[in-house]
């Protein structure tokens, strides 16, 4: 008999979301938080710059509006827009009294500025920010015994009554893997969160962690809930390019500080692209780069910050410069060698201000969750600050549900008994490798009908052969993954045909001009239902 535990919230993903949630609702409501690795394996521990908020008395709330709509490529929707702004400083202080330890200067916090933003308005922790709040979440919500922790808990899907073959349509719970002992249990709740980040592991070179394989989406999707504006993948435009710098992000704040861009030979080019040069939005400055490479025929190309003082450097950017000497690169004396990379999920399942999506009892947040704040590019530090502005929302609204009854069905155990050991996993290993090159290949920072017609076609082939695989052995995290972003891929690779025309960071040479109207990709799973992903 499986073990099935039962919890008032379900909190699937343990980055700063999903425990921001669970610190919230910590004196209402006994919590189960999955973590598909350790609790500081995900996204927001690599998270290096900060934490957008109109800090400074020469900033105005509207500004921070204005540079998000304009990042956005003027996609955002203004009530997601305003409701983030409108709570960003009560979010600050919310992080400050937790202890996050927000670097000071003059007993001041600090403010840098990023690519995108008019003023001074990002809150960091030195180049560490995300570190330092999950460091600090973590420590208080092991404090509470409200709240428990299930490291290497991977959902494999969820419950829902109309899966179970009951009217309605609510969600349970989830089936989830201990991917330690193999064994499957089932987790019951009154309420369920989706805060599993995003799904930049679908292509070839990312900064992000090996879990950000899409599974909240994935799982929303199979569930029945919508999807939006998944064509908009974020690339980052300064990753460390170094055989042995696997995911490792140099901070954009680099770039705020003074950081320029440079060719092989040493010449900088940003200004040929946009008046604001180095500090134009990520969308831009990740297109030069990309046209630049291929241009000459360059691996990478240069980010220097060596005219600044040592000491300033050191103090500003010890992770970076750490990381950056123990690989030999002395970046107070020499430029740094960077690439793109695939960073940030501007799309996800939709949800509205509080979380809520298409099912009830099912919720979305961070990452994972579509709520129209970023548009059609994500502005730089607004990732976090909408982790902690939508939990803080999302624990409100649960609140006020978790007086209900739950009234649960039966549920039935997972069944193992039509499957089998596989003795085949090197077409994991293989479907992983061809998913993440054709994805980056034909559905990267440059595209056009052709490419993402030959995407279409690997994808389809490969869906068959995951459903086919999945069907027949028994599960494990690498299938999961690898199931969960072949989905995601097709999702994106679907979202991308649909858009014609280029807008922020979808930009196709089919269609290189905006189109009349801002219109955001919705696809239902009614309409889309793809081999090995039916309901």
């Amino acid at each position: 008999m499986q073990t099935q535990h039962e919890f008032d919230v379900l909190i699937i993903g343990s980055g700063a979301a999903g425990l921001t949630l669970a610190l919230k609702l910590a004196d209402k409501a006994n919590i189960a938080v999955l973590s598909k690795g350790e609790l500081t394996s995900g996204s927001t521990w690599l998270a290096q710059g900060g934490v957008a908020a109109v800090i400074d008395s020469l900033d105005v709330e509207k500004n921070h509006v204005d540079d998000t709509l304009t990042a956005g490529g003027h996609l955002s929707h203004s009530k997601a827009v305003n409701f983030t702004i409108d709570n960003a400083r009560e979010s600050i202080d919310w992080l400050i009294q937790q202890g996050v330890p927000f670097s000071k200067e003059n007993g001041q916090l600090h403010l840098t500025k990023e690519g995108g933003h008019s003023h001074r308005r990002i809150i960091h922790a030195a180049d560490s920010t995300g570190r330092a709040i999950l460091q600090t979440l973590i420590k208080r919500a092991k404090a509470c015994d409200s709240i428990h922790f299930f490291e290497h808990s991977m959902a494999i899907d969820l419950i829902t009554t109309e899966k179970l073959g009951i009217s309605g349509d609510r969600c349970l719970g989830a089936y989830v893997l201990n991917s330690h002992s193999g064994d499957i249990q089932v987790f019951k709740a009154k309420q369920t969160i989706l805060a599993t980040g995003g799904a930049s592991k679908t292509y070839l070179y990312t900064s992000n962690s090996d879990g950000a394989s899409g599974d909240g989406i994935a799982m929303a999707w199979r569930s029945g809930c919508r999807v939006a504006n998944l064509e908009f993948n974020q690339f980052h435009p300064t990753c460390l390019y170094h055989p042995q710098a696997k995911s490792f992000l140099v901070s954009e704040a680099v770039r705020g500080e003074g950081g320029r861009l440079l060719l092989p030979d040493g010449t900088p080019f940003m200004h040929k692209f946009d008046q604001r040069g180095e500090l134009a939005p990520r969308d831009i400055v990740a297109r030069a780069i990309d046209h630049e490479m291929k241009r000459l025929g360059a691996d990478c190309l240069f980010l220097d910050i060596s005219h600044r003082d040592d000491d300033f450097i050191k103090s500003h950017f010890p992770t970076i410069y750490q990381r950056c000497s123990e690989l030999g690169i002395d970046m107070c004396n020499q430029p740094i060698p960077i690439v793109p990379a695939a960073h940030y999920t501007c799309g996800g399942v939709m949800s509205d201000i509080h979380g809520n999506t298409d099912i009830s009892g099912l919720y979305a947040i961070g990452e994972t969750a579509f709520t129209g704040l970023h548009g059609a590019n994500r502005l730089a530090s607004n990732s976090l600050l909408e982790c902690i502005v939508f939990a803080s929302s999302c624990a409100v609204d649960i609140a006020d549900k978790l007086a209900l009854p739950a009234n649960y069905p039966i549920i039935p155990s997972w069944d193992e008994s039509q499957v089998t050991d596989s003795d085949e996993d090197v077409i994991i290993a293989h479907n992983w490798d061809e998913l993440r090159r054709f994805m980056w290949d034909y559905v990267g920072i440059v595209r056009t009908d052709k490419r993402l017609q030959r995407a279409k076609h690997r994808s389809d082939l490969l869906q068959g052969e995951i459903a086919e695989y999945y069907s027949n052995y028994k599960i494990s995290k690498d299938l999961l993954e690898l199931r969960n972003l072949a989905l995601v891929s097709q999702l994106i690779i679907q979202s991308a045909m649909l858009r014609k025309e280029s807008r922020g960071l979808h930009y196709t040479l089919d269609y290189p001009n905006l189109g009349p109207q801002a219109r955001d990709t919705i696809l239902t799973p009614i309409n889309y239902l793809w081999p090995g992903n039916s309901l």
